[in-house]
């Protein structure tokens, strides 16, 4: 194995001053306040129109729901389409579909049936978006720039659903939902206008599903990029069964308005993590403090064992929100690992990857949370959590 020295420190100030990537951040930025309000407003004209709990929370988790799908079928598209069109393409998309579901036209069930179909492609405007990043960034630069993505979704998570709900209030559901539409139309003209066009990366022979598949097992078969893949997966993974039970916690700690305390310390957790370890830490520091930074992440959650109250909860997720920034430590391994050509469908199964196992440890933990205490819940997904991490040691420590 090549090993290379790591490159060397660089600063946000830098970053931040690529202006194509300044472009690129607020498309994102602008994305994810999108998606955010979308997903709020949609689950509200559900809830209104049905009275159904169920479909409600069907609703909001239906933007998710088809990613694994695209991510398993149409990844290809990711590599063979230039990236600047399947980002305009996509936010175009969402603006449509805003438009159809505020004039409320659709029941219910065509409601959720859309926003599934349309959803698919979101796994190919994903990784076309986190492919480009490295022609617009190197070396430090690029794994910084990684970090203010994660530090947008994190505070899109602390502040979106307040805004989204403030939103709501004001406007009703059906207003909220034009500002998805105007935020889409917005991000389409930025990319558009603003940000460069790029060449697509890989051929167009072949059908779309049969080129995904055989890609995806040429890159799993690699085992560089298998390690680093799970690397990914599995410890931030296995922690997020625990906040499918942060909602029953707070209540049988007898404070329910505490969920939402519970739930922001997670974010404000990430959002430190990713600023503190990519602002303060040297690249080969990074690298080198991945493994302990990922036991961070299932450590602190032990301490649920003894049903701590909300304060004290908060500050134990908070910690383990931090350890999320162990992935700045593998940005650049796994970056150095894919093959260029198929950049942005190895992005692409990173993400899938990430997407489904978190959903899987989600409903797992609310499985458990059936049987089990919410506090002996979050306390096996933080050994769980340990477990992986202990086992990708090897991976999480080594230098490439």
């Amino acid at each position: 194995m090549t090993v290379t020295a790591a490159p060397p420190r660089a600063t946000y100030r830098e970053v931040f001053a690529v202006g194509q990537f300044r472009v690129l951040f607020t498309g994102y930025t602008l994305f994810l306040v999108g998606e955010t309000v979308r997903m709020l407003a949609l689950s509200v004209l559900v809830y209104a129109a049905t009275g159904s709990a169920l479909l409600s929370a069907l609703a909001y988790v239906s933007g998710f729901l088809p990613y694994a799908l695209g991510g398993t079928l149409l990844l290809a598209y990711a590599d063979r389409w230039p990236p600047r069109a399947v980002m305009v393409g996509y936010d175009l998309l969402r603006a449509a579909v805003g438009a159809v579901l505020a004039i409320g036209v659709l029941p219910a069930p065509a409601m959720l049936a859309l926003v599934f179909v349309t959803g698919v492609p979101s796994a190919i405007a994903s990784a076309a978006r986190t492919a480009l990043l490295p022609d617009l960034l190197d070396g430090d630069r690029y794994v910084l720039g990684r970090a203010a993505f994660a530090v947008s979704a994190g505070g899109t998570q602390v502040l979106g659903f307040a805004v989204g709900g403030f939103l709501i209030a004001a406007v009703d559901a059906t207003g909220a939902m034009w500002i998805t539409v105007a935020s889409c139309l917005l991000s389409a003209a930025l990319i558009r206008l603003r940000l460069a066009d790029h060449p697509r990366r890989g051929g167009s022979g072949g059908g779309a599903v049969a080129v995904t598949w055989r890609v995806n097992r040429n890159l799993l078969a690699r085992p560089e990029v298998r390690s680093l893949l799970l690397a990914q997966w599995l410890p931030p993974s296995l922690v997020v069964g625990a906040e499918g039970v942060l909602v029953p916690y707070a209540a049988e700690a007898g404070l329910p308005d505490a969920a939402g305390l519970l739930f922001t310390a997670v974010a404000a957790g990430m959002l430190a993590g990713n600023l503190v370890v990519g602002r303060l830490l040297t690249p080969d520091r990074r690298e080198r403090l991945a493994a302990p930074l990922a036991l961070l992440l299932g450590a602190p959650l032990l301490g649920f064992a003894l049903s701590p109250g909300p304060p004290t909860a908060a500050a134990l997720l908070a910690a383990s929100g931090f350890g999320v920034a162990y992935q700045l430590g593998l940005a650049r391994r796994f970056l150095d690992a894919v093959p260029e050509a198929a950049r942005g469908q190895a992005f692409g199964l990173a993400l899938t990857g990430t997407m489904t196992m978190q959903g899987l440890s989600a409903a797992a933990g609310g499985a458990l949370g059936e049987a089990l205490p919410p506090a002996a819940v979050i306390a096996l997904c933080g050994a769980a959590s340990l477990t992986a991490t202990l086992a990708l040691r090897p991976t999480l420590s080594r230098r490439s």
